[in-house]
């Protein structure tokens, strides 16, 4: 069991600096190369697959893919813990017909929804056991009846991680009224199954900088569905990351 202390390094007790603080909430759209998110897509699409008309965006980020489904006329609610990325979220188009809540998996309680869904690394960011069970516990109690839980996680045995280096992750974007920012990814340490890094920003205006730190957990397939079937979840199935092919598991889960 980690300390509380080890938590707060690791960002499990509270949210990175690249969510809960201000000025990189504001950025943290332009850091994605692919500002369409391919990768929201088929959330989109398993939505309408399977008939839900009410969603919850668990660990929503600043609000992409729930704002995307509001628009498209689905009940959604988006949790998430950092202020910061929520305030930015609310300014957002369709913004204004989502149910923003500041929280974790503990906010679950009370709602219900025909979908949950984690995009992105929210699965990963639970790294102790006793986080990741309470989750997909608060989850499985959140969905109604024939409910399903959606969300993708890295394939371990791929080593995303090597490519996360200065070199390979450095770019420049210009943010209206800020001026340009450089960013870039140092890899901290790896001590499987947990992965911490750390992200780097420089504010070309005021020459600032500012540093974001964070740990992943990489759990093999075979150990979340396990977990799933734990909390009284059935896998439905494991399904490819469209937008990145070979190298994460798409979990759908049946409550």
């Amino acid at each position: 069991m980690l300390s509380d202390e080890q938590k707060r390094k690791r960002g499990t007790v509270k949210p990175d600096a690249l969510f809960a603080e201000p000025k990189l909430a504001e950025i943290y759209d332009l850091l994605d190369s692919r500002p369409d998110r391919p990768d929201l897509a088929p959330y989109l699409a398993i939505a309408d697959e399977f008939g839900a008309h009410s969603v919850i965006d668990l660990g929503c980020g600043t609000g992409k893919l729930a704002c995307r489904e509001a628009s498209r006329g689905f009940e959604v609610v988006g949790i998430g813990p950092a202020t910061a990325s929520l305030s930015v979220t609310k300014r957002k188009a369709y913004g204004h017909l989502v149910r923003w809540i500041t929280g974790t998996a503990a906010q679950l309680k009370g709602l219900q929804a025909d979908l949950i869904t984690m995009t992105g690394n929210v699965a990963q960011v639970f790294v102790t056991d006793e986080e990741w069970m309470t989750t997909l516990c608060a989850c499985h109690v959140a969905l109604r009846p024939d409910g399903r839980l959606v969300f993708e996680v890295r394939d371990p045995s791929k080593k995303a991680w090597k490519g996360w280096n200065r070199e390979q992750s450095y770019q420049t974007n210009e943010a209206p009224g800020i001026g340009a920012v450089e960013s870039w990814v140092e890899l901290m340490n790896v001590e499987l199954p947990l992965v911490s890094f750390r992200s780097t920003f420089v504010f070309r205006k005021d020459e600032s900088v500012m540093t974001s730190e964070s740990t992943l957990r990489f759990r093999t397939r075979s150990e979340i569905a396990e977990t799933l079937f734990r909390t009284g979840f059935t896998v439905e199935s494991v399904r490819d990351a469209s937008d990145r092919p070979g190298l994460e598991f798409v979990f759908l889960a049946h409550r």
